[in-house]
């Protein structure tokens, strides 16, 4: 009889376990990258229709540098036709109805997308390098901080290219317009998203031979993640070889790598 009524308790226990686990992952998934995130889905959301934010306050704020899990981002110079390759990946549910970067709601419905550099309202062609299917999105947000990859996709334009399902995609992006246009006037096509050219001066001599011997130690302390150039002029009647790292996106950028590198010299704008 002990025997029974302990065979019985334990197979209540296991049914109240079942239970209780199955309500904890009873709220639907959604797929991050690659990713399964268990939180409730939040597509049902309806998000009213909104007028584009594309104002110059919203730029000034957007295109500063910013910090992400202890990694410094720096909004970036884009003209028509610049193109990069790398992965993308795609976000939903969990996000649906929030705010996003540029003040927008998110709305999983429509074709945007978030690029940790390019300007608000750049218009893009993505394109699914492995299946050749493509779309154009406009971005309205910061990421995708996971990993190296390029560009978080909305799940419209992910449905787009047939990348849903897989979660991730090798992708081509191409610069195609700014301000949610597609550039189609030669002006439009020639127009350059820009937040200026920045420069550090490093040195600056009378002989060739002094500034080659600095851009070269330079170059070697950067390891090509700035560029290092000569720039020739005239000072006091006299000609001059400036020494300048050049490769900044931003005032800002170039004073913190100035202060992080405890570099002596003067600030360049162009």
């Amino acid at each position: 009889m002990l025997l029974h009524i302990d065979n019985l308790i334990k197979l209540v226990f296991t049914f109240l376990i079942t239970i209780l686990f199955t309500g904890c992952f009873s709220s639907s998934s959604y797929n991050y990258g690659n990713f399964n995130v268990f939180k409730k889905d939040r597509s049902s959301i309806k998000v009213p229709e909104q007028k584009m934010k594309n104002s110059e306050a919203m730029h000034r704020a957007t295109m500063r540098p910013y910090q992400i899990f202890g990694k410094w981002y720096y909004p970036t110079v884009a003209k028509v036709g610049d193109v990069q390759t790398g992965i993308s990946s795609w976000y939903g549910p969990n996000f649906h109805a929030k705010p996003t970067s540029n003040g927008e709601i998110y709305n999983m419905y429509n074709a945007t997308a978030a690029h940790k550099t390019l300007p608000m309202n750049t218009m893009l062609k993505v394109e699914n390098l492995e299946n050749g299917k493509s779309t154009i999105v406009r971005v309205n947000d910061r990421g995708p901080f996971v990993g190296t990859r390029i560009i978080d996709l909305s799940n419209k334009a992910a449905r787009d290219i047939d990348m849903v399902a897989k979660g991730t995609a090798k992708v081509k992006i191409t610069v195609i317009g700014f301000h949610g246009k597609i550039a189609k006037t030669k002006a439009e096509k020639e127009e350059v998203a820009s937040v200026g050219k920045y420069y550090l001066q490093v040195g600056a001599f009378s002989k060739y031979a002094g500034a080659k011997i600095t851009q070269h130690k330079f170059k070697i302390m950067l390891n090509d993640e700035y560029d290092v150039i000569i720039k020739k002029g005239i000072f006091n009647n006299k000609e001059i070889n400036r020494v300048w790292i050049s490769g900044f996106r931003s005032e800002e950028e170039v004073k913190d790598f100035k202060e992080k590198n405890s570099l002596p010299g003067m600030i360049i704008a162009e």
